[in-house]
């Protein structure tokens, strides 16, 4: 039976032992399925969810005398462009597996007889390839985007008040905060509301690198820089290239990289893994980390010169338990992010489980917020949820430790709750000083002003985005003062 979490791989070949001894090699890390031939190839991807497919490039020529192997790239990339494809190939044809992944869109490809290392390091290449992909187009399709921040508490006003400040400049900027507290949202939140919005955002997890791989993996390598190495590639920072480059748990570099990462972050230069060439890169980095680096200072863990160059601005989120009047929105978003993935019904909460939500410590922070509310939604099917969905430990820790003084109500599946913006944002929407006039003014100004900036300012885009015509919004624009 497969494994929802891991990435499913297609192995495609008419040799029955080369697609055992690939089976063998990636079966702990991946579901593997196989196939002898291009049609029941195709058949397979139909059936099932496909994250990666290796093919052998010269299996026996169909009726028309092209090779089967080309036959399930071409088919693989109309069904999917998006699905990776590693082509096998005999350890003659370099050239001609060369030109394959050039002109017709194979991701990669690896010779007989092959290395199996090799083979688990491109293939998982090709898988993280393929859920930054999947990453992206839920970045831009999602109607509320992964790089905005939600949330309206005093704590997390300040951090984005910070951030907004930091955005307009190239100022290097380092996250902390404990693990899950959306360290990654904050970073992304930061490039997309700067002037290199346009430019990549590339990110890179430190701790999830083998150590021998994190220096290709950040500065690229030349061909035949070490064993496996049968192209060139291009290493983050070259990708992030007039963009920003995040750096997830920086605290987890080797010494020997923090050299390397320190050079880079004062010359803006380095060479790729194996080769001579000096690059020179405009990007702007963002690090994070969940430990104490002053703490890794003193005690020569981690580089004084090198701390101090990342924390030229220092961004502190605090942790979910210090900013439950954020809890409600946050999970108000989750279930709206978790029905649509699951195709439930829109959720509404009551107020039992709000407070038992607000009452819980939150070890994992946001991250684990995110997780229950999503498994509330998947188990319930109810457009009403209620605190029977919870699991055992929030009620049992709610109970002993409450973080709330609100009074306790009885959770009922048949009474919607009360909508939880109403719950939690009416004193921000409208504070004492302001008329309900010019709330309303501030709410539209507010919503012009970030429409144009998630649409490039094309305000052909942003009326749609806003669902109201072009000529309204050159009203509003003209109105409301609204630079763009």
């Amino acid at each position: 039976m497969s494994d929802p979490r891991k990435p499913t791989v297609l192995i495609v070949d008419d040799q029955e032992p080369i697609r055992k001894q690939l089976y063998w090699a990636l079966e702990e890390n991946y579901n593997v399925v196989q196939a002898p031939s291009r049609a029941q190839a195709m058949q397979l991807l139909q059936q099932t969810p496909i994250h990666v497919v290796l093919t052998d490039l010269h299996m026996p020529p169909n009726e028309q005398d092209i090779s089967e192997g080309l036959g399930v790239l071409e088919g693989v990339r109309r069904f999917n462009p998006a699905i990776p494809v590693i082509v096998i190939s005999g350890d003659d044809e370099q050239t001609t597996a060369t030109k394959v992944v050039i002109q017709n869109g194979a991701f990669d490809f690896f010779l007989k007889p092959f290395n199996l290392d090799h083979v688990q390091y491109m293939v998982g290449r090709a898988a993280n390839h393929h859920r930054w992909f999947q990453d992206y187009l839920a970045l831009r399709n999602e109607e509320r985007t992964k790089h905005s921040v939600v949330g309206s508490s005093p704590a997390l006003t300040r951090i984005l008040d910070q951030a907004h400040a930091v955005a307009d400049t190239n100022a290097t900027c380092l996250v902390t905060g404990e693990s899950g507290t959306g360290k990654e949202v904050l970073a992304r939140f930061i490039h997309q509301t700067s002037p290199r919005a346009k430019h990549p955002y590339i990110a890179c997890n430190i701790a999830a690198l083998p150590e021998s791989l994190i220096e290709s993996e950040l500065f690229g390598h030349e061909k035949g820089a070490f064993t496996g190495a049968a192209t060139r590639r291009e290493g983050r920072f070259e990708l992030a290239h007039n963009g920003t480059l995040f750096l997830d748990e920086i605290g987890e570099l080797t010494p020997a990289m923090q050299v390397k990462l320190l050079r880079v972050l004062q010359e803006r230069q380095f060479e790729r893994l194996g080769g001579k060439e000096v690059l020179t890169v405009d990007i702007r980095v963002i690090a994070a980390t969940n430990r104490n680096l002053e703490e890794m200072v003193e005690n020569g863990q981690f580089r004084a010169d090198l701390y101090y160059r990342l924390n030229i601005v220092q961004l502190e989120l605090p942790p979910l338990r210090e900013r439950p009047e954020d809890i409600p929105i946050l999970a108000n978003h989750f279930a709206t992010k978790a029905a649509r993935k699951h195709g439930r019904p829109p959720v509404n909460f009551t107020a039992a489980l709000l407070q038992r939500l607000q009452a819980y410590r939150w070890p994992g922070n946001i991250r684990e917020l995110e997780n229950i509310i999503e498994r509330a939604v998947v188990i319930s099917g109810s457009p009403v949820l209620d605190e029977t969905v919870l699991p055992e430990k929030i009620l049992a820790q709610s109970l002993q430790n409450p973080m709330t003084s609100a009074p306790s109500q009885p959770a009922t599946a048949n009474v919607p709750a009360a909508p939880t913006i109403g719950i939690t944002l009416i004193n921000n929407l409208l504070p004492p000083d302001l008329s309900f006039e010019t709330a309303i003014q501030t709410l539209k100004r507010d919503l012009v002003r970030q429409a144009l900036v998630e649409c490039n300012a094309s305000r052909s885009e942003a009326a749609h985005r806003l669902k109201i015509s072009r000529q309204y919004l050159h009203r509003l624009i003209n109105e409301l003062n609204v630079e763009g």
